[in-house]
């Protein structure tokens, strides 16, 4: 498992999501250019073969890619929502983190599209999701 220092500004970003900071979603790294988080397996957090649920993977990259949509809102908007995402599943986790990477693919006025990448502790591509955010 490797260790990345948890990034404070960027938590402070996250606390307001309610349910992300009740999962426990830890940022990496922030940026309009990329924003990085993480997610401990547990448990609690699983299917029943051990793999971490996929809703559980969705809400990793909703997260995260809304953050970094925030991050690329146009002057004087004051935040976005999420109107479309697609996920595709490419493989379980059964320990350690998962890894989400948002970058941002369009940034326009009235709409944000944010790709995002879940990783293992390998490297390993676990999922793949592009999302729409609706510039609010």
């Amino acid at each position: 498992m490797t260790e990345f220092p948890v990034d404070p500004i960027g938590a402070k970003i996250f606390s307001t999501m309610p349910f992300a900071d009740r999962l426990g979603i830890e940022v990496l790294e922030h940026g309009a250019e990329q924003v990085r988080s993480r997610l401990a397996w547990d448990e609690s957090l699983c299917t029943l073969g051990g793999a971490m649920h996929g809703g559980v993977l969705m809400a990793l990259a909703d997260s995260t890619g809304a953050v970094c949509a925030f991050l690329n809102l146009p002057e004087g908007k004051q935040g976005t929502t999420t109107v479309e995402s697609k996920t595709n599943f490419l493989r379980g986790v059964r320990s350690g983190y998962a890894t989400a990477t948002a970058r941002p693919l369009h940034a326009g006025r009235s709409f944000i599209v944010v790709e995002t990448e879940i990783r293992d502790d390998a490297g390993k591509l676990v999922a793949k999701i592009t999302q729409t955010q609706a510039v609010l």
